[in-house]
């Protein structure tokens, strides 16, 4: 089978990856110069199964209105007229309640117990190299109400096969001895000891050159401008060549990956993917003294932001920004995530060498992305991942190509238009 996949980031690659794997014919196509440039390019390098509480939780509405009009908050609301952002906001707040925040944890541990174990599997049998640390993630809470409130997702985690323990501060200070200055502020943490960390942008560089080494095709500086249907089918994808000429491209089967940019492809189709941008921010950091700063991955739960060791440098990122699709660096938010670091880490870097970059994440309001075909019987989706692209990617990867060629994956998951689907997910326009 002829499949076109539509995007080059982290889940445009393993899509690809694992359709080439499963015999198809797969041409990739990204209007960047190569993989990996855009969202994928400098996130957090978390892989963090244990991550699964989503952002729309019970105590959540509370946080986000007292953030609201502060330029340094962990999530930033601008408010805008725009039906999309206020659409998202509402479904947002009704994904607040206990009953669906399980639901979505659930979700979301059961994918990213997948996709961790697919990636071991993969860079077992490729031997992929792009900083990992096996170290597990270290989640410490530096306020003792929000410490409390971990223990109730904690233990659907760990329900649902996820390792994640609660472990008081002196046993977090033995985990990370970096964390040392800190440690009198620490009230609680949780640790993760089967998480994993890595450069996600080098993994999907590697996993693109391997893949085109198979027999993958990728069409670089390539636009995409729109979908062409007839007769209940996508007929084919109009796009603009590097050389400024517009041709139309067809395959049997076609596989949306494109970040926060999705909605917009498919909605004259009478598809509606509610995907907003999270705008998020990171900082990299050249360590002058690496034996001061931290192994494990670790998440300071006060500042919503997460901190991964990649070889000599030292990534931190974090916090959100819903304000569109505009990808402008905001120096007051930048200056917030390294001086923080530098309050916990003082001496490891210059902050004035911080390497500073902003990317959309493509977030839904329950955190679960989108996997699975649409009412177009050979478009799929794989899409909506929001903060944990790094995390699910090879499981979404390998899940889309096995619907893409007509097998149930070996997974729990509410896919899209999947028979037994607890809970759909695509609405026609």
């Amino acid at each position: 089978m002829k499949v076109i996949v539509l995007g080059s980031g982290l889940l445009g690659t393993t899509s690809a990856y694992f359709l080439n794997k499963n015999g198809h014919d797969v041409t990739v196509i990204d209007r960047q110069p190569a993989s990996g440039m855009e969202t994928s390019f400098a996130n957090g390098g978390q892989i963090s199964v244990s991550h699964a509480e989503p952002w729309a939780n019970p105590g959540a509405p509370k946080k986000v209105f007292g953030w609201l009009m502060k330029e340094d908050a962990p999530l930033l609301v601008r408010l805008r007229a725009d039906a999309r952002q206020w659409r998202w906001g509402l479904q947002f707040l009704r994904e607040c309640t206990p009953a669906r925040t399980r639901h979505n944890i659930i979700q979301i541990v059961n994918l990213g117990l997948y996709s961790r174990a697919t990636l071991q599997q993969l860079r077992s049998e490729t031997g992929l190299e792009y900083d990992c640390l096996t170290k597990g993630i270290l989640h410490y809470y530096t306020n003792q109400a929000e410490f409390d409130s971990a223990a109730e997702p904690t233990r659907i985690m760990q329900e649902f096969g996820c390792d994640r323990e609660i472990i008081d501060s002196r046993r977090a200070v033995e985990i990370e001895p970096a964390l040392k200055n800190v440690a009198h502020k620490i009230v609680g943490a949780t640790y993760t000891q089967s998480d994993e960390s890595g450069d996600a942008h080098k993994f999907t560089r590697r996993l693109s050159e391997l893949a085109a080494t198979n027999g993958v095709e990728f069409k670089y500086n390539t636009a995409i401008l729109g979908l062409e249907q007839a007769g209940g089918q996508i007929s084919g994808v109009r796009v603009r060549n590097a050389d400024g000429s517009v041709q139309t491209l067809t395959a049997d089967s076609y596989v949306l990956a494109m970040g926060s940019y999705s909605p917009m492809l498919v909605r004259d189709l009478g598809i509606d993917l509610l995907i907003y941008p999270a705008k998020g921010y990171s900082a990299t950091l050249q360590l002058d003294k690496p034996e001061l700063a931290p192994q494990v991955s670790l998440t300071d739960d006060e500042y919503k932001l997460v901190f991964s060791r990649l070889g000599n440098r030292l990534r931190i990122a974090g916090t959100a920004e819903l304000n569109g699709y505009s990808t402008n660096l905001n120096m007051v938010r930048c200056k917030a995530i390294t001086r923080r670091t530098l309050e916990i880490f003082p001496g490891i870097a210059d902050p004035d060498s911080a390497e500073y970059w902003t990317g959309l994440r493509p977030a839904t309001p329950s955190n679960v992305p989108y996997i699975g075909r649409t009412k177009y019987s050979n478009l799929y989706l794989n899409t909506g991942h929001g903060t944990l692209g790094w995390t699910h990617s090879c499981g979404s990867g390998r899940a889309i190509a096995d619907i893409v060629s007509g097998r149930r994956p070996e997974l729990d998951f509410a896919f899209c238009r999947m028979p037994a689907q607890s809970t759909p997910l695509l609405t026609s326009a």
